[in-house]
């Protein structure tokens, strides 16, 4: 099988990634943006759960990974739900990991385990092993993280096709950590990095999107409109339920998302206020046969971590006009 990426090019992949790539779990995440209510205030701001699970496989199986890891990059993000992490707000989650909470039982009562028997592989492998290219705790590096900044900055034109293809070859492994090669390297991802948490994420249009979404399927819960099983249906497929309640007020909340908005950030008089999980980086650096932390040899990044922590503690301020 071919599989063609905005990102990372062509790659003719196994016949267990092709099976798995067409089994029901990766293919309901068409369904799922990984922006959550962004797509609804925004149209453009459409990327899948579904390319992001593409690409992050890619970018492992680019980076020398074993087609386990590759196979669990394929499926890390089976068990998001509906609006992808709007849940979290909706449940009052502050961990932001409902999905992670669900995880295996969403892939054992699929057809994964069947698919994975038949070319030979383990689910227990799967769920249970370590990949260290897959995912790290932040600030460092991982295939995850990389993707959805990359592929998020890339269809939003913060960043150039010709600026992925320069930093990409500086991607290395070192005892089965990503590293950067060069800290001019490191130094543009971790700008980019934060032009996607903060710029991107926090931006008032997104805060705005995800306030009135939150506020919407709270509503909807409570109406029992819809339930917490319904979590797990694609985005249309949740907001059918709404439109076609005949509820008057959900409606309406429906439309006021869509619909044009002048917004602006107001620390003083502000009508939405959003903070998220803090997320720094800092990436591992390979520089003149050195091993370091680039803040440690980087004095921009030293910088830009310290004003992006204090970012993300104050959250950001939404005022509508």
């Amino acid at each position: 099988m071919l599989v063609k990426d905005e990102i990372y090019g062509e790659y003719e992949v196994e016949a267990v990634l092709q099976d798995l790539i067409q089994s029901k779990p990766i293919q309901k995440l068409k369904g799922i943006h990984q922006g959550g209510a962004s797509y609804l205030v925004n149209p453009k701001w459409n990327v899948t759960r579904y390319e992001h699970s593409i690409g992050v496989m890619l970018l492992i199986r680019r980076l020398g990974g074993s087609i386990e890891e590759q196979i669990a990059g394929l499926l890390h993000d089976v068990s998001h739900t509906a609006f992808s992490h709007v849940i979290d707000f909706v449940l009052e989650n502050e961990a932001e990991n409902f999905h992670e909470e669900i995880f295996d039982d969403t892939l054992l009562q699929s057809d994964v385990p069947q698919i994975l028997k038949k070319h030979g592989y383990l689910m227990d492998v799967i769920i249970m092993g370590e990949f260290p290219l897959l995912e790290q705790p932040l600030p460092l590096l991982c295939a995850d993280r990389i993707d959805y900044t990359l592929r998020d900055l890339y269809r939003y034109n913060y960043i150039t096709k010709n600026e992925i293809e320069t930093f990409l070859p500086s991607l290395c492994v070192n005892d089965s950590l990503i590293c950067i090669k060069g800290i001019y390297h490191a130094e543009w991802f971790v700008q980019a990095y934060y032009k996607e948490v903060q710029d991107f994420f926090m931006s008032p249009l997104n805060v705005y999107g995800y306030d009135k979404l939150i506020k919407l399927l709270q509503e909807a819960l409570q109406a029992k409109v819809i339930t917490k099983d319904d979590f797990l249906l694609t985005d249309e497929e949740m907001l059918e339920k709404i439109r076609q309640s005949g509820k008057y007020e959900l409606i309406k909340r429906y439309e006021e998302i869509i619909k044009p908005v002048n917004l602006k950030e107001d620390e003083k008089e502000y009508e939405i206020h959003l903070k998220g999980k803090p997320r720094l980086i800092d990436p591992t650096v390979i520089d003149n046969h050195s091993i370091a932390a680039a803040s440690e040899i980087s004095y921009a990044v030293k910088e830009m971590n310290e004003r992006a922590k204090e970012r993300a503690l104050k959250g950001s301020y939404i005022k509508v006009i």
